[in-house]
C-alpha cells in the first residue's frame, strides 16, 4: 500500500513528466498506460523539494535517482584531477561517494586547471533554532572546496522560502532564524574575506541586480513548467510558485556586482543535496536564454534519520536528529536509544552472521564523520563478521560525535552579532575581477 504522500506524488507524476530535463508537458493517455508500472515503482521512492522517503531502511536508490534526474556520476578520474589540482587528498565525502553525482564538473575543473575563476554557491533554509548534523554536510564540503581552490563563496539563507512553506512560521521568526543559523554556518570556519552570507528577505531590498536577475528568470519560466518541475498544485500559494527564481538567481555572477565587478561570465559550482536539483535543472534550462553560464553541481546523498535511512534527518523530529546544541549525554542517549541497528536478534546470531551495514545507522554516520579510512574499514569488517557488537559500534560513533559537536558549540559561542553583520554586509570580497 502507498502512503498518502506516495499517492500524491504518483498522481503528480501521472500529470507531468520531465522530458530531456528541459520540457515539462502533460502526458498522453497512451503514455500513461505504457508507463504505469514504471510510475508505480518510482512512487515507492520519493525525492523532491518537500519530501524524501525510501522504500525501506536500505535508503534511497541513488543509481535510480541519477537516471531519473539525468545527472552523471562523480568519477574516479574527476576525483584524481581534484587531488592533482589542489595538491591534497580528496575529502572523505568524495572518497566515499557521499558527493556522488554531478553536472558539468569537468567544465569547472578545466577552469581551475587554466587558473580561471569560478565561485561557489550553497544555501540553507532556516526552519529551526539549531541546525543538526545533516545540515553540516554541505558546509563541511563547501569549506573544503573553497579552501582547496581559493574561491569566493555565496551562501543564501532562504528565510522567505521557509515563511511560505511553513504555515505556522511568522515572517519575523523566519528572518530571525536566518541570523541564528548564520552563526552555526560561520562556526564551520568560513573566512569573511572570501564569503558573503545573505538573507533573502534583507538582500532583496538592498540589491537591484538581485531583483532584476530574478525577474529575468521569472519571465523565462511558465506556470506549466513550474508545476511540472516542482509538482505545485492549484492550492499552492503564489509565493511558492515564484520562489524557484529566487533560489536560481545566485547561480549567476551578475547577481553580485559588488563581488564580481558586474561580470556575468564567472562560472558557478553548487554543492547541495540532490533533492535541490530540480531548482537547478530549471536554472540550467534558463541560463542560455539569458546569455548566462549554466551552473555546475555536486550532489550529496542524504544524511539519514536516527531511526533508519528510509527518511533523512529532520529538525521537526527531535528523536530523529542530533542537533549542534546537544550535550554529550544527549548524543549518547539518542544513539543508544534511537539509532537503528543492523545487528542481529541474539548475540549468537550476530556472532554467526555479523551485522548488516547496509541498514546500520551508526556505521553510516561513521562513514560521514570518521576521517580515518583504515579505521572505518576495520570497523566495517569487524561488524560485518560479527566480531564487533551493536553496543560497541555505537560506542565508536559516540566517541566521534561528542567532540565534534562540543567543538562546534565552543566555536559558535565566539560568533558575535557583529561578526554576523560583517559576513552579511554586501561588499567586495578579496578577489579581483
Amino acid at each position: 500500500m502507498f502512503t498518502l504522500v506516495q499517492r500524491n506524488i504518483f498522481q503528480k507524476r501521472i500529470q507531468f513528466k520531465q522530458v530531456n530535463s528541459k520540457i515539462y508537458a502533460k502526458m498522453s493517455c497512451d503514455s500513461l498506460l505504457n508507463n504505469q508500472a514504471e510510475l508505480a515503482d518510482d512512487a515507492l521512492q520519493i525525492v523532491n523539494i518537500e519530501h524524501v522517503e525510501a522504500k525501506d531502511n536500505k535508503g534511497i536508490d541513488y543509481e535510480k535517482l541519477i537516471k531519473q534526474f539525468g545527472s552523471q556520476h562523480v568519477t574516479q578520474e574527476q576525483i584524481n584531477k581534484i587531488e592533482c589540482l589542489t595538491g591534497q587528498k580528496a575529502h572523505r565525502f568524495l572518497r566515499r561517494g557521499i558527493f556522488f553525482s554531478q553536472r558539468d564538473l569537468d567544465f569547472i575543473l578545466s577552469k581551475a586547471e587554466k587558473h580561471e575563476p569560478f565561485y561557489l554557491y550553497t544555501g540553507r533554509g532556516p526552519s529551526s533554532e539549531a541546525m543538526h548534523l545533516g545540515h553540516l554536510i554541505p558546509f563541511i564540503f563547501t569549506k573544503y572546496i573553497q579552501d582547496a581552490f581559493n574561491v569566493p563563496l555565496i551562501i543564501q539563507l532562504t528565510d522567505d522560502e521557509k515563511f511560505l512553506w511553513k504555515e505556522e512560521l511568522t515572517l519575523e521568526e523566519a528572518n530571525r532564524l536566518s541570523y541564528e543559523n548564520a552563526k552555526d554556518i560561520i562556526a564551520c570556519g568560513f573566512d569573511k574575506k572570501n564569503t558573503f552570507i545573505f538573507s533573502n528577505m534583507d538582500y532583496l531590498g538592498q540589491s537591484t541586480e538581485f531583483y532584476r536577475t530574478i525577474l529575468r528568470i521569472q519571465k523565462c519560466v511558465t506556470f506549466n513548467q513550474v508545476k511540472g518541475i516542482f509538482g505545485f498544485g492549484d492550492g499552492d500559494k503564489i509565493g511558492k510558485i515564484s520562489f524557484p527564481a529566487i533560489q536560481a538567481a545566485p547561480s549567476f555572477s551578475s547577481t553580485f556586482p559588488q563581488i564580481f565587478n558586474g561580470k556575468s561570465n564567472i562560472p558557478c559550482l553548487i554543492p547541495c543535496a540532490i533533492d535541490q536539483d530540480p531548482y537547478f535543472r530549471m536554472t540550467r534550462d534558463v541560463a542560455p536564454r539569458l546569455n548566462y553560464l549554466k551552473p555546475a553541481l555536486l550532489h550529496s546523498t542524504f544524511f539519514p534519520a536516527l531511526q533508519g535511512a528510509k527518511t533523512k534527518m529532520s529538525s521537526s523530529d527531535p528523536n530523529s536528529s542530533i542537533f549542534l546544541t546537544d550535550s554529550a549525554k544527549q548524543i549518547k542517549d539518542k544513539i543508544n536509544k534511537h539509532a537503528f541497528s543492523g545487528g542481529r536478534s541474539t548475540l549468537e546470531e550476530h556472532r554467526l552472521k555479523g551485522g548488516d551495514i547496509s541498514v546500520d545507522i551508526p556505521f553510516q554516520y561513521l562513514t560521514f564523520f570518521l576521517d580515518d579510512d583504515e579505521k572505518l574499514q576495520q570497523i566495517k569488517e569487524d561488524y560485518s563478521s560479527g566480531k564487533l557488537l551493536t553496543g560497541e559500534i555505537k560506542k565508536e560513533l559516540i566517541a566521534v560525535l561528542q567532540p565534534l559537536v562540543a567543538q562546534h558549540i565552543e566555536r559558535r559561542k565566539l560568533v558575535t552579532d557583529e561578526m554576523v553583520k560583517e559576513f552579511m554586509t554586501p561588499r567586495p570580497l578579496s578577489f579581483s575581477y
